[in-house]
C-alpha cells in the first residue's frame, strides 16, 4: 500500500453480554475485512468483553479467563490474515481498582502494541470503569492515528492536542444503543464528530454498536467534515474506506489554526489604533 494510503474496516453489531457471542461477531467481520483489502478493522466500543452497566449490571463474576482466552485467539487471527486491529473491550486493574473502558490496538504480527484506556467516562460510567490518562498514537503507511473511545468526543482539547501531536486519522469508538428512539444522540453524535474532523482536519472512523435502538450508525468521515459513507442503522455490517492524506480538502482555517492553538485568538495584528473600533457603546 502507498505512503498516505490507509483501507480502514469500520464495522458494528449488536454487542451483547455473551464474551463467546461477540467474539463469533468479530471474527466474522476480520474476515470479511481481509477479503476487502483493509489494512485495519475498527471495531466499537467494548465489543467484546460487553459494557458493563449495559450488557451487565456488575463485574462480580465476570468471566476474565473466557475475555482473555477469546481476546488471545483474536489476536491470533489478526497474525494469520496479517491484518490490525483497534479491538473495543475491558481492561482488568488489581483489586479494589475499576477496570479500563479500552480498545486494545493488534499489530499484523499479532502482538498488543498499544491499549488506549477511555480518558472521559461520563457519570455513569465511573461506576464500573477507571478513566485512562495517556493518548495513543500509532503510523500504519505513514499515516499517523489515534484511538479514542465516545464520551472523549465532548471535549474538543482533546483533538487540539492530537492536532499538535501530528495526528490524521482518528479512530474513535462508540456504545450509543439500546436508547429510546427519541435519544438526543441522534443529533449531536455524528455532528460533533463532523465538526472535530473539520476544525482540525482528521479522517475519522465511527464505530457504534447496532444493538436497537442505536441513534445512529457507524460512518466514514472526511478532513472537510463530509461523511462520505454509513453503515445502515440497527444493522450489522462493515464498510472499507480509503484514508489519502495526499488529497486535499476544503479546509479554509489551516493557515490559522496553529496561531490560534497558540492563543492567539483573532487573525488580525490585535491592534487597532481607531476610535471607532474601541468605543464599543456609541454608533
Amino acid at each position: 500500500m502507498a505512503n498516505g494510503i490507509l483501507k480502514i474496516a469500520t464495522c458494528q453489531f449488536a454487542v451483547g453480554g455473551s464474551i463467546a457471542g461477540n467474539a463469533e461477531n468479530i471474527t466474522d467481520f476480520l474476515h470479511k475485512a481481509k477479503d476487502g483489502g483493509a489494512d485495519i478493522v475498527h471495531f466499537s466500543e467494548c465489543s467484546l468483553s460487553g459494557y458493563g452497566g449495559s450488557d451487565f449490571d456488575s463485574f462480580a463474576g465476570y468471566d476474565w479467563d473466557l475475555l482473555k482466552a477469546k481476546t488471545e485467539k483474536i489476536i491470533a487471527l489478526a497474525a494469520e490474515l496479517k491484518i490490525w486491529i483497534a479491538l473495543g473491550s475491558t481492561h482488568r486493574l488489581n483489586a479494589p481498582n475499576k477496570p479500563h473502558n479500552c480498545l486494545y490496538l493488534i499489530n499484523s504480527e499479532g502482538e498488543i502494541v498499544g491499549r488506549y484506556d477511555k480518558r472521559f467516562a461520563t457519570e455513569r460510567d465511573l461506576a464500573f470503569y477507571t478513566p485512562g490518562n495517556r493518548f495513543v498514537t500509532f503510523e500504519l503507511n505513514s499515516v499517523k492515528c489515534a484511538l479514542l473511545i465516545c464520551f472523549d468526543l465532548r471535549f474538543p482539547e482533546v483533538y487540539r492536542e492530537l492536532k499538535k501531536m501530528g495526528v490524521k486519522c482518528i479512530l474513535q469508538s462508540f456504545y450509543n444503543a439500546g436508547q429510546n428512539s427519541d435519544s438526543i444522540h441522534r443529533h449531536i453524535m455524528q455532528q460533533t464528530m463532523q465538526c472535530r474532523a473539520a476544525t482540525n482536519y482528521f479522517w475519522v472512523s465511527m464505530a457504534n454498536s447496532c444493538r436497537e435502538y442505536a441513534p445512529y450508525a457507524s460512518c466514514f468521515i472526511q478532513p472537510d467534515g463530509e461523511i462520505t459513507k454509513k453503515l445502515e442503522l440497527n444493522k450489522p455490517g462493515v464498510m472499507i474506506n480509503t484514508v489519502n492524506t495526499n488529497a486535499a480538502f476544503y479546509d479554509p482555517t489551516e493557515k490559522f489554526r496553529n496561531a490560534t492553538m497558540g492563543g492567539k485568538l483573532t487573525n488580525g495584528d490585535g491592534q487597532i489604533d481607531d476610535e471607532r473600533s474601541t468605543n464599543t457603546t456609541e454608533l
